[in-house]
């Protein structure tokens, strides 16, 4: 099992990643590093936001834990919902 200094490392070093991918592209659509700093800069911050109440909302399920009969069926419901909301983004997206 790895330690939690690296553990923190590798989560620090895979979100500047994040951020420089980000950062590129955003500079690259709309060729303003201001306009690209603040996509940037909202972008990451709303993804902290949602998976913080994304964990806090795991935490009260109790699905998957093992102290019950494991029932496989909210998890392919929400992997075939999952499935098909990132096909029909897509689809809408021009599908290329």
């Amino acid at each position: 099992m790895d330690s939690s200094t690296r553990s923190w490392t590798e989560s620090f070093t895979w979100r500047i990643i994040g951020v420089v991918v980000l950062l590129v592209l955003s500079y690259a659509v709309t060729g303003s590093i201001a306009e690209a700093s603040l996509i940037t800069l909202l972008f990451n911050l709303i993804r902290v936001v949602l998976y913080y109440v994304h964990e806090r909302v795991w935490e009260k399920i109790s699905w998957g834990r093992g102290a019950e009969p494991e029932n496989k069926l909210p998890f392919y419901l929400s992997l075939t919902l999952l499935i098909l909301m990132f096909t029909i983004l897509w689809i809408l997206g021009g599908g290329t």
